[in-house]
């Protein structure tokens, strides 16, 4: 080690993101630089946190305005509102994290809430991938069953596959509130991921191991299989039967696929980078997901909350000429 200043910080620096069995556990590693860079990381965090916030607020208050009050209850309705409803939520318990991390990653809110907004984060994800993996499934079928599905799909149905998604994802959403606690460290309480449960670091381990991967295989390679699938086959149907006069459909379906990729993949590769690493005492490995993590976990946030009320409901023509006209409603309104 270079003869410099250090310091000694715990293991999966980021508390509230993966976290670690026992935060107690110290590596010591040069601050000289890496200091500086975690503590610009952590800005940038922020300011994505914040952008989440405001933009994140707008688009999805809008969308469920204009969805609930403004357009009949059809099958796409259902998706994207709930798309939007499970994003709100999300975004309603981020100022806990914006503070969080102003406040130097010391968690005021009590042991309850530190469980609880693990919990919101990922029911947000898991129903945010499973709409989007229906919504995909469901085009599909209306492009290669049109007849089956203009007499089969009713707002009936889609509430039905809605109501399962969220209780599936409020289940694999649990072991997340089990397993998050908090320790006091110095004079900061730290929200961390408790997967020992005070009991041997065999167990730890395992449930840990286990916890990442059925979030990847569950909330991702699952999802994203069944989603370039869907998609490929309707760009298949749509060049075979010259259904599209433009490249635009192709263009949707090409950046359905890349946000889905964008916002999902990052996270659970580090997810898994940041197990072995802890597991397998790779200390170097350690100090340089400590630079990745934070921006792997705001992605998703971002993307869903932001990005997804433009990507899957604004390019729809009903609901770009909903969202105008009551814009300038509201905009009239205003300077009345």
């Amino acid at each position: 080690m270079k003869n410099s200043t250090t310091a000694a910080y715990p293991t999966s620096g980021i508390p509230l993101l993966n976290g670690t069995s026992n935060p107690t556990d110290y590596y010591y590693y040069d601050i000289s630089d890496e200091e500086h860079a975690i503590s610009s990381i952590n800005y940038l965090v922020l300011v994505m946190y914040c952008l989440t916030l405001l933009l994140g607020t707008i688009g999805n208050g809008l969308v469920i305005w204009i969805a609930i009050f403004r357009m009949k209850k059809t099958v796409n309705v259902i998706w994207f509102l709930n798309l939007s409803i499970v994003d709100l939520i999300f975004i309603l318990f981020l100022p806990l994290r914006i503070i969080y991390m102003a406040n130097d990653f010391n968690w005021l809110f009590g042991n309850f809430m530190c469980k609880f907004i693990s919990m919101v984060a990922f029911i947000n994800l898991y129903v945010s991938v499973f709409l989007l993996t229906a919504i995909s499934m469901d085009r599909c079928a209306s492009v290669i069953f049109p007849v089956w599905c203009r007499n089969h799909q009713t707002p009936r149905l889609a509430l039905t596959f809605v109501t399962a998604i969220w209780i599936m994802a409020i289940l694999l959403s649990l072991p997340h509130f089990i397993f998050r606690d908090t320790i006091k460290q110095n004079d900061h309480f730290v929200c961390y991921n408790n997967f020992e449960l005070d009991e041997s670091s065999e167990d730890g381990i395992y449930r840990q191991k286990m916890t990442v991967m059925i979030r990847l295989i569950v909330g991702f390679c699952i999802p994203f299989t069944i989603i370039v699938t869907c998609y490929s086959v309707i760009a298949l149907r749509i060049r075979k039967k010259h259904i599209a006069t433009s490249f635009k459909p192709f263009k949707v379906i090409i950046a359905v696929i890349i946000a889905f990729f964008i916002c999902c993949s990052p996270y659970h590769i580090f997810s898994i980078l940041e197990f072995h690493s802890y597991y397998h005492e790779n200390y170097y490995l350690n100090n340089r997901i400590r630079f990745g993590i934070p921006i792997a976990t705001s992605l998703p946030a971002f993307m869903n909350s932001c990005v997804n009320p433009f990507l899957y409901v604004f390019i729809g023509r009903d609901f770009r000429d909903k969202f105008c006209g009551s814009f300038q409603s509201i905009l009239e309104k205003a300077f009345s």
